[in-house]
Parts: C-alpha cells; sequence; structure tokens
C-alpha cells in the first residue's frame, strides 16, 4: 500500500461523515460529478413509488390537501433555508434556476430607484445568467454591464441597479466573496442577487447574515434532488412586501382559487409562486433532503476542504509533472467544491477515466471538472481517482 493510499484510509476511519455514504445508492465508480448531478439518496425510490401509487393513484386529486401537495413550495424551501443559512418563511421552490433569475432579477430592479439604469452582471457567470440579465435589462429598460466580481466594487456607482453574481464559478470552482460584495452592493445603494447553484449543500452561505437580498439555485447538485429537480428563490423578508414579480401567477395570488381577474400577490415567500407546482420531482426533492438530517453545513465544508486538498496532494504526487493545471484557488477562503484542472486533452482524458470508473466531467475546451461532496464521498475515493488520472496522463 502506498503511502498516499494508507494516510486516504487513515482519514476516511477518522470521517464523522462517512455514515452517510450509507445513505446513497452507490455502485463500485469514483462518482466525482455531484457539482453536475448529485447521487441518488437511498430513501428517494421509495418516497417517489409512494407519492405515485398511492398520493396519485389512490388519493388522486385529495392529495392536494391531505398529502400535502398544496404547500410543498414553501414547505421544502423551509427545509432548505437552514442550509443557505436563512430563517424559514423566505424560501419558495418551484421552476427551474433560469426562471428565478429571471424573476429575482426583474424583482431586484423594480425595487430600487427607477433613475438607476444598470445592472452588473458577473462576467464569468454561467451563460443562461447572462442570457436572461440581457432579457430583464430589455424589459425593464437598463442595459448590462458584465464585470469580473473581483472588478464589481469599482464598477458599483449611483447609476446601479442590481448585482448579480455566482457563488462559486461553475468552471474554475473559485468562491466569491459573497459577504464583501453585498456589503459593497449595499452601500452603492444597489441589491445583490446571489446563484448559488454550486454552493449550496457545499458550503456556508449565510443569506441572512449577510443581508443579501434575493438568491437563486438548483437542487440537483450538492442537494442530490435529481434531474430536472425544482430550483428555489430566496426573497429577503424585508423586502416581500415591495417583491414584484415579474410572472405573477394563479399560485401567487393572494387568493388563488378565488380566479379573480385582477391580480393581488400573497403574502411572503408565496410570492415567488407562479404556476402548478412540479409534485413528482419536488416531493422526489423532499426525500432527497432527508440526507441531511444529522450532518451541519460546517461539518460539510470541513470535509470538503480536506477532499480537495488531499485530491491536489495527490495529483501533484501522481500526476507527471506539466501535465495539468490547477484553475481552482489553493486558499480555502477562495475555493469552492470542486476542483478544476486545465489539460490539453480533457476531453479524451475524462473519456478515459470514465472507461476506468472515475467519473468527472469534461469544460470545453480544456478543463477536467472533479465536484467532491462530502456526504458520500470519501478520501480512498479521492487517492484512487488521483492514482488512475495519473496513469491515464502517463499513458498518453
Amino acid at each position: 500500500m502506498s503511502e498516499l493510499a494508507f494516510k486516504a484510509r487513515q482519514l476516511d476511519e477518522g470521517d464523522a461523515l462517512a455514515a452517510k455514504r450509507a445513505e446513497f445508492l452507490l455502485d463500485d465508480a469514483v462518482y466525482l460529478d455531484g457539482n453536475s448531478l448529485g447521487a441518488l439518496p437511498a430513501a428517494v425510490p421509495g418516497r417517489v413509488e409512494d407519492v405515485v401509487r398511492r398520493q396519485w393513484g389512490e388519493l388522486r386529486i385529495r392529495s392536494w390537501n391531505e398529502s400535502g401537495w398544496w404547500t410543498a413550495p414553501e414547505r421544502i424551501g423551509d427545509r432548505i433555508a437552514p442550509l443557505v443559512g436563512a430563517a424559514a418563511g423566505q424560501i419558495v421552490v418551484g421552476d427551474s434556476t433560469s426562471v428565478n433569475v429571471f424573476k429575482a432579477l426583474v424583482g431586484a430592479v423594480r425595487l430600487v430607484d427607477g433613475g438607476r439604469d444598470e445592472i452588473l452582471v458577473d462576467a464569468t457567470t454561467f451563460p443562461s445568467d447572462g442570457y436572461i440579465a440581457e432579457s430583464a435589462a430589455r424589459m425593464t429598460g437598463r442595459t448590462v454591464r458584465p464585470v469580473t466580481p473581483a472588478e464589481v466594487p469599482a464598477a458599483l456607482s449611483d447609476r446601479t441597479a442590481a448585482v448579480l453574481l455566482n457563488h462559486v464559478d461553475y468552471r474554475t470552482g473559485r468562491l466569491h466573496d459573497l459577504p464583501a460584495l453585498t456589503a459593497a452592493a449595499h452601500a452603492a445603494g444597489a441589491l445583490a442577487v446571489w446563484d448559488l447553484c454550486h454552493s449550496a449543500g457545499a458550503l456556508p452561505v449565510g443569506l441572512d447574515e449577510y443581508g443579501v437580498d434575493l438568491a437563486v439555485g438548483c437542487t440537483y447538485k450538492y442537494l442530490n434532488g435529481g434531474p430536472g429537480s425544482p430550483a428555489y428563490l430566496y426573497v429577503r423578508e424585508e423586502l416581500q412586501d415591495r417583491f414584484d414579480s415579474p410572472l405573477p401567477g394563479w399560485n401567487s395570488h393572494a387568493e388563488p382559487f378565488g380566479m379573480r381577474p385582477d391580480y393581488r400577490p400573497a403574502t411572503g415567500a408565496l410570492r415567488g409562486r407562479v404556476g402548478t407546482p412540479d409534485i413528482l420531482s419536488m416531493l422526489a426533492l423532499e426525500a432527497a433532503l432527508d440526507v441531511w438530517d444529522g450532518a451541519s453545513v460546517e461539518a460539510v465544508r470541513a470535509k470538503s476542504l480536506a477532499l480537495t486538498d488531499f485530491f491536489l496532494e495527490c495529483v501533484a504526487a501522481y500526476v507527471p509533472e506539466g501535465r495539468v493545471e490547477s484553475l481552482t484557488p489553493r486558499r480555502h477562503e477562495e475555493r469552492g467544491s470542486q476542483v478544476a484542472l486545465r489539460c490539453p486533452d480533457a476531453g479524451d482524458v475524462m473519456d478515459r477515466l470514465i472507461e476506468r470508473g472515475v467519473v468527472g466531467d469534461f469544460r470545453y475546451p480544456d478543463v477536467l471538472r472533479f465536484g467532491f461532496t462530502p456526504l458520500y464521498v470519501g478520501f480512498e475515493d479521492v487517492e484512487r481517482a488521483a492514482r488512475v488520472l495519473g496513469e491515464v496522463l502517463g499513458a498518453l
């Protein structure tokens, strides 16, 4: 046994979250793509079968009340809330991340002085966020100014209506300074909108603590909700009575079954609802969130940093010198829960890794991306992944 393999075994023996692995359905592969799609929690299939066979198959329409379908968006939102540092009553689950980015950004612009005519957008953001920002700007008569997160403080002015930022860069895994950037936006009189897709469930966020105005996130990555599981929208409590959603629907009406021609918004987070909830996916997500029972975000963050540190150590030992370049910051305060390695033949390398049971993903044109989900990834997984990477690169 190599020195690193022995170290991995010792680290696994001392891992306080090791027992959580049994709550997922896993095979022999090393799965390091949870930052794209989380693994399947073992409780989900049985819960979904109950939803389909009993709640839908037997109770049918009665399940809107008797099975709690109607209240699922805010009930599940309250379960996500502690994972992102929010009190209850501020998160509603439903729709896609893209739809919620649109609601949040237009809503933010409508909350500020009409004379503020500029939206700052993370120039490195996931493409959809940028596309939606452009559409939101056209709809509200504003302009979009792309800047990097580091450039935001200098770019803010009395023209800035809102700032849309990613908490963790989806390509490099860089963690941006949410507290400082939110404070800078507020000092300039603007609102801060954060995309939490690559941080929720992987590290502490602190939405309430740092006064974030609006936030969105998906649930199929570190929250393990399943492919296409519904996203969520956070609206800070102090803003809820003025939040003007650009997508009002019957589900967000104060009297949803009144079927009135005039729209009157519901109170609280329910203003973020639009149409009929996607119940099958939503209740699968609710079951998936059970894996968080007994696990704190702080413990997950501590293990995440240990896993990524160990992976970088193993890569340095196993991979031929000069073959890869890490794009992920070394400093803990700048790192999410993934490691991105630049490699000239990254697409071919990832195909070979997957053939050998190490599953990460490839991002065009030259990035190998490895996501570390502490609830089910162990240190022996990390050592094996780096060792196989070294063998693959050594053979090319």
